[in-house]
C-alpha cells in the first residue's frame, strides 16, 4: 500500500507540454487509486478533477505528497508557501536545468510509480528568513530556499553596504551587491557569481560578493546558525532591492538593515531512491564531457 494516499498537484501556468504532463500524472495517479487534490489554477488543466482548493496552503493540510510540474522556479514558490506544512515535495521538470525538479516528463510513470511503492528518500533542505528593518521597524521580508540577494537594482550601478555576522563587523563593501545562499542555492545565482558548489547536506551558508571593488573579496562560508546583517550605506543607487529567490522583491534605502537567519522550517524534498547529486551536477553543469568523448555516468 502506498504511503501517499492523497497527492496534491501544482503546475505552472503555461504551454501544452505542461498540460500534457499534468494529464499524464492525473491518469496515472487515478490508476493507482490515489486521491488527487489540485489548486484552482491547475484544475483548469484537469476538468474532470473534482477536488480542488483555492488556497495553495490548504494542500499542506490535505495531502501526503505534493507533485510540482514546472521548473525550479515553480518549486521555489511552493517551498516558500508550503515548507511549514512539512509535506514532502517532488518536482517534474518542465523548465530549464532542473536541479530541484529532477524527474523528466518521460519518466513520470516509472519514477512516480517507484515513489508510490516506497522507493524514495526525503532530503531536508534548510531555508533562509530575511527581514528588512527601517529605523527599527520591520517593513517586509520573506523566506527563501535558494538565496537572498541585496543588489543595486539598476544595471551598471554600485552600492555600499556593511556586513555583520553574529554582531561582529566583517567589512564595508562597494559592489553590485551581495548574495547570501543556502547549499541548495549554491548551484543557482551564487554559482554564476563565482561561489562554490556546496553539497545539499552541508549545514552552512555562503556569502558571495557581486563584482566587488577589490580583488581580495571572496566568497565566505559560515555556519547556518549565523545571524547575518547587511546595512545599506550612503552613495547607493536610487532603487536598491532585496530579492528572495528572485521572486519576492523589497525596496530598501540608506540605513536599512537586512537581517538574515535560518528559517524555522525546512523543505522536505523527495527524490526517487537512485537520485544522485553528483550525477545531477554532471548532467546539468555539463561535467560529463571531456576531450575525446563523454564520461560514463554511474
Amino acid at each position: 500500500m502506498t504511503p501517499f494516499g492523497t497527492v496534491g498537484l501544482i503546475a505552472r501556468k503555461g504551454n501544452r507540454s505542461i498540460v500534457e504532463s499534468v494529464v499524464t500524472l492525473e491518469l496515472f495517479l487515478s490508476g493507482r487509486n490515489v486521491s488527487i487534490v489540485v489548486e484552482t489554477s491547475t484544475a483548469a488543466m484537469l476538468p474532470r478533477c473534482a477536488h480542488r482548493v483555492e488556497d495553495r496552503k490548504a494542500l499542506g493540510e490535505l495531502c501526503d505528497l505534493l507533485i510540482v510540474v514546472g521548473g525550479d522556479g515553480s518549486l521555489l514558490g511552493v517551498a516558500r508557501d508550503l515548507a511549514a506544512s512539512q509535506v514532502p515535495v517532488i518536482g517534474i521538470n518542465r523548465g530549464g536545468l532542473g536541479f530541484l525538479a529532477d524527474i523528466a516528463p518521460n519518466q513520470i510513470e516509472a519514477k512516480i510509480g517507484a515513489v508510490l511503492d516506497g522507493e524514495y528518500f526525503v532530503d531536508s533542505r534548510f531555508m533562509l528568513d530575511a527581514s528588512v528593518f527601517r529605523r527599527g521597524k520591520r517593513i517586509g521580508g520573506s523566506c527563501a530556499l535558494n538565496d537572498v540577494v541585496v543588489h543595486a537594482g539598476t544595471m551598471s550601478r554600485m552600492m555600499e553596504f556593511a556586513l555583520h555576522i553574529d554582531d561582529k563587523f566583517v567589512y564595508d563593501q562597494r559592489s553590485d551587491g551581495l548574495i547570501v545562499a543556502t547549499p541548495t542555492g549554491s548551484t543557482a545565482y551564487a554559482l554564476s557569481a563565482g561561489g562554490p558548489i556546496m553539497h545539499p547536506s552541508l549545514d552552512a551558508i555562503v556569502v558571495v560578493p557581486m563584482f566587488p571593488h577589490t580583488l581580495t573579496s571572496r566568497p565566505l562560508v559560515v555556519p547556518s546558525a549565523s545571524a547575518i546583517t547587511i546595512v545599506i550605506g550612503p552613495s547607493t543607487s536610487m532603487n536598491p532591492q532585496v530579492s528572495c529567490d528572485s521572486q519576492v522583491d523589497i525596496g530598501v534605502e540608506t540605513g536599512d538593515e537586512i537581517r538574515i537567519h535560518k528559517y524555522a522550517h525546512a523543505l522536505q524534498l523527495l527524490y526517487p531512491r537512485e537520485h544522485s547529486f553528483y550525477e545531477a551536477c554532471r548532467s546539468k553543469l555539463d561535467w560529463a564531457t571531456r576531450l575525446g568523448g563523454r564520461v560514463k555516468n554511474d
